[in-house]
């Protein structure tokens, strides 16, 4: 039974993240500290292996983990938005609340539009991650 629990949540996560069989994921900032469990599920559900900042393809998802002093998050957007498909999502992923890294979501909503994208939603991504949905403007407005 704990096996059907972890596959089910496992569904669950790439599902939170709209992440569909085929589609074409790309993982920016990836460290010893994200959650395998969440990369896992995205390979899983997608049926590839997740991309990298050197892949050329058009890319549907990017999953971007992002830790406060990280960088620069507006460049690293802009440069998260560049190969990305018309209607393709940046997911910037942070450490929650209290934990290492951790960074206001005041700081995603100010980068946001400066790098071309609006935030559309948040979520809970695993025990330690949060996740805020962006998209070109023209994405959001077609979602609604």
């Amino acid at each position: 039974m704990v096996a059907a629990d972890d596959a089910g949540r496992t569904s669950d996560i790439a599902g939170k993240l709209g992440v569909e069989s085929g589609m074409v994921v790309q993982e920016l900032g990836w460290d010893e500290d994200v959650d395998e469990t969440v990369r896992d599920a995205l390979e899983e559900r997608s049926g590839d292996d997740l991309l990298d900042e050197d892949a050329d393809e058009v890319i549907d998802v990017v999953i971007m983990w992002f830790r406060d002093g990280d960088g620069d998050l507006v460049d690293a957007l802009i440069n998260a938005r560049s190969p990305l498909a018309d209607s393709g999502v940046v997911w910037v992923l942070t450490p929650k609340t209290g934990r290492p890294g951790h960074l206001e979501p005041s700081e995603i909503a100010e980068a946001a539009p400066t790098a071309g994208l609006a935030q559309t939603s948040n979520i809970t991504v695993s025990e330690g991650w949060v996740g805020t949905r962006l998209v070109a403007p023209k994405a959001a407005k077609t979602r609604r």
